[in-house]
């Protein structure tokens, strides 16, 4: 596709986004205004309601606890695509998002000025695709002509077009629709679509009525791996990189809660999705969570001076994305490692 066939393409998608990004602060968020003070400054974070160490923090109140001297904004967000725009908008400090929103908000048109500070988690089981029970697909190949709900620009639709494009389909050869979680469950409940693929906790309602034809994890291992990241801007990590610093070592102590505390996690976690604290630990037992050593290793984020191979997964992400004509052209490996925050690591996780 030439450059002049694919500008109003940019334009329509950067048009999107700001509207979205004007448009932020009245639909598409629930923000958690508890215990805020107006006579102190305020940290915005955005986050999803998929299990992860994040929601630990939140449930426990750590960043509220080592920072006594702030007001913390928790905003709830349904998608990445969805921090990406408050990010556009300038409305969030921290934000937790997929590999795939990361990839795309490091290209070209929206060039978002954040970086990854965090991996949350890697993608395993819980990020999958669900055939509907009477569809009568059975395989990958069976979607050819039916209708798929994801949630556009997230890792879920990223690893959807994986999935079809090593089954010998594209996007053309089925009817995409864009849904975030709820709404596609909804969708599905109707019989409006014959799979969907999406993310916990919404996929394990899916799998009640459903078979899994593919798992992000079984793309992961055929290389096309998908992550949730912690990413901060780039402005507030210059001017407050003590309290990046912080937010990390919480986040390192929400994964050791994961791995040591197993019930402990489990119980805040489901606090704040809303399920029992056994279906919290079932899924929190899908993801896969690295630990200090993998993370400050050159497979992940890496060490001050040295960026790990995030960057490479980064740039093949949005490499596969430009192939697929979802953005332009995929950025520099410079460029992407310039989006990756590795100041004190790993010194600052002890």
């Amino acid at each position: 596709m030439s450059s002049q066939r694919f500008r109003p393409r940019i334009l329509r998608a950067v048009a999107a986004a700001v509207a979205g990004a004007l448009a932020f602060g009245v639909a598409g968020c629930a923000v958690d205004h508890s215990g805020s003070d107006d006579s102190k400054p305020t940290i915005r974070i955005a986050y999803q309601s998929f299990p992860s160490g994040d929601l630990i923090v939140k449930n426990n109140r750590w960043l509220e606890t080592e920072l006594s001297g702030y007001n913390i904004k928790w905003t709830k967000f349904d998608s990445g695509a969805d921090v990406n725009t408050a990010f556009i908008a300038k409305q969030v400090d921290f934000g937790a998002l997929g590999s795939s929103p990361v990839a795309r908000g490091l290209s070209a048109p929206l060039n978002i000025p954040y970086q990854v500070a965090y991996v949350l988690d890697v993608a395993g089981d819980n990020e999958a695709l669900v055939a509907r029970n009477g569809t009568g697909v059975e395989t990958i190949g069976d979607l050819r002509g039916k209708r798929i709900g994801t949630a556009f620009a997230s890792t879920a639709h990223y690893s959807l077009l994986a999935a079809l494009d090593r089954n010998g389909l594209s996007a053309n050869d089925v009817k995409l629709v864009d849904l975030q979680p709820a709404a596609s469950l909804a969708a599905w409940e109707r019989g409006d679509v014959d799979a969907v693929y999406t993310w916990l906790p919404t996929l394990d309602q899916l799998r009640k009525g459903g078979k899994t034809l593919i798992t992000s994890r079984e793309l992961a291992t055929a290389g096309k791996p998908t992550l949730d990241l912690g990413v901060v801007s780039k402005e507030f990590a210059q001017a407050h990189p003590d309290i990046v610093d912080i937010w990390r070592k919480v986040q390192t102590r929400a994964i050791d809660t994961i791995k040591n505390r197993p019930e402990e996690a489990a119980k805040a976690v489901a606090a704040e999705i809303g399920v029992t604290p056994a279906e919290a630990a079932q899924q929190l037992g899908q993801g896969v969570f690295l630990t200090k050593a993998q993370l400050t290793s050159g497979e992940w984020l890496g060490t001050e001076g040295k960026v790990g191979e995030i960057a490479t997964s980064l740039q093949s992400a949005a490499e596969f994305l430009a192939g697929q004509k979802q953005i332009p052209a995929a950025p520099s490996l410079q460029t992407i490692k310039d989006g990756i925050y590795v100041k004190g690591l790993p010194g600052v996780l002890d």
